[in-house]
């Protein structure tokens, strides 16, 4: 005798234990058509020459609103949820710089990782990158400012992803933009409980030369916030050292050598 679900899935084509073994579908990304935001190319004479903080402030003039217009997951889903990517802002910004003169350049970048879990004990990545921008006007004078990006993936684009969030947030944020929509924003994963990581997990990072004063920092942070800076370790010399004199000594040598 065959069951009720038996049944339904036969006439559906399928085996009762396909069905039950058949994942749900995962959340998906629907971009929004890009529209014409209407704004003009630059003249033949090109942009008025006028001072940086006066371009920009007419870049503001141009772009005066975005919805929120992109979809994760389906509307009327559960976890779905609307915002602004980074196409829609360089949708409107790219044109409103280009009639003004206007360049946004990232001169600086630092970038800081960690091991996490999801919700669901997947094991992944979380890049977040401070990025600082010269945002240069038509007459070649330039303001400085930074903006902050954040992401989490279990491949190898969580660089970029956090630089994509840096780049919106800074022109979503110091152009003024208001979505026209309700907040707050809602995110797509949630975050699972952290590993520790210890000590010794941190050598090869400390010891990099590459590795900048300000993440030595952090890293004496983190250390501290786990009761390790006292752990005994293989300095870069082969000597053994207190972990957290290590980093004190080493994020001496780089700030004096101007690795910030």
């Amino acid at each position: 005798m065959t069951t009720i679900a038996e049944r339904a899935a036969a006439a559906a084509g399928r085996t009762a234990e396909t069905t039950a073994a058949d994942p749900a579908p995962p959340p998906t990304y629907t971009p929004a058509p890009l529209q014409d935001p209407g704004i003009p190319e630059p003249g033949p004479d090109g942009p008025e020459q006028v001072p940086v903080w006066v371009a920009w402030s007419r870049v503001m003039g141009d772009v005066r609103g975005i919805n929120k217009g992109d979809w994760y997951g389906r509307p009327g889903e559960r976890g779905s949820y609307q915002f602004r990517g980074v196409d829609s802002a360089l949708n409107s910004f790219g044109p409103a710089c280009r009639l003004h003169g206007v360049l946004v350049l990232p001169i600086r970048t630092e970038t800081a990782y960690r091991d996490v879990k999801t919700s669901g004990g997947k094991p992944s990545r979380e890049c977040t990158a401070t990025v600082t921008y010269r945002i240069i006007g038509p007459t070649g004078d330039s303001i400085e400012v930074q903006s902050a990006g954040e992401s989490m993936d279990s491949a190898d684009k969580g660089t970029a992803k956090a630089l994509s969030t840096a780049l919106r947030s800074l022109l979503f944020l110091g152009g003024l933009v208001p979505t026209n929509d309700a907040d707050p924003d809602s995110t797509n994963i949630e975050r699972g409980e952290a590993p520790v990581r210890s000590a010794v997990q941190y050598l090869d990072e400390i010891a990099h030369p590459q590795t900048s004063a300000g993440r030595l920092k952090q890293i004496y942070y983190e250390l501290r916030q786990s009761n390790q800076l006292g752990a005994l370790v293989t300095n870069e010399t082969g000597s053994e050292e207190r972990i957290g004199d290590m980093v004190v000594r080493l994020g001496k040598e780089r700030a004096a050598g101007g690795a910030e």
